[in-house]
């Protein structure tokens, strides 16, 4: 390769084609995924086996991870054309299709679920941690273990909304 056709000074030790990245990106959004699950596993499993203290894990604490979990899916279920126009007349009332707000509709209860679940989570953390006094360190564990699963699914379902929408040309298409 010439001088004159590169972009940077200095070549790339690895290329990265359009359907690496893409692979890369699911496989690591599966990893947060993962971890976040394994979080909630593991606050469970400290809270049954091993925990001192009287606070436990229950049901509450998995709630908002359930919501997080069913907000991703919803969004990362969705057919991302049917949300654009498919004309260019701009977008007044007339133009938008049933579909389109249909879809759009889906769209924000998944992404109103995965703000329900991150803020659960702090709320479980607020009122059955911090204000009851449990900030040592075991016991807090759990209640930030909990946000934290929350958080890793949220970033999951960000890396997948963005390779889902890179065309095959490694452009944003929204």
């Amino acid at each position: 390769m010439s001088d004159s056709n590169r972009l940077f000074k200095f070549s790339l030790p690895f290329h990265m084609n359009h359907y690496t990245l893409r692979s890369a990106t699911m496989y690591a959004s599966g990893v947060l995924y993962s971890l976040g699950l394994w979080q909630m596993i593991d606050a469970s499993i400290f809270s049954k086996k091993s925990n001192a203290s009287i606070v436990h894990v229950s049901f509450i604490d998995w709630i908002p991870f359930i919501c997080s979990t069913l907000g991703m899916i919803i969004v990362n279920s969705l057919d991302k054309v049917q949300l654009i126009g498919n004309n260019n007349s701009g977008f007044n009332d007339n133009s938008i299709t049933t579909i389109q707000w249909q879809a759009r509709i889906v769209l924000f209860i998944g992404f109103s679920l995965l703000a329900v679940g991150f803020s659960g989570s702090i709320l479980v953390l607020i009122l059955k941690f911090l204000i009851p006094g449990y900030t040592n360190d075991p016991t807090i564990r759990m209640g930030t273990e909990n946000v934290g699963a929350n958080v890793a699914v949220m970033a999951s379902c960000i890396l997948l909304w963005i390779v889902s929408t890179i065309e095959e040309d490694n452009t944003l298409t929204l």
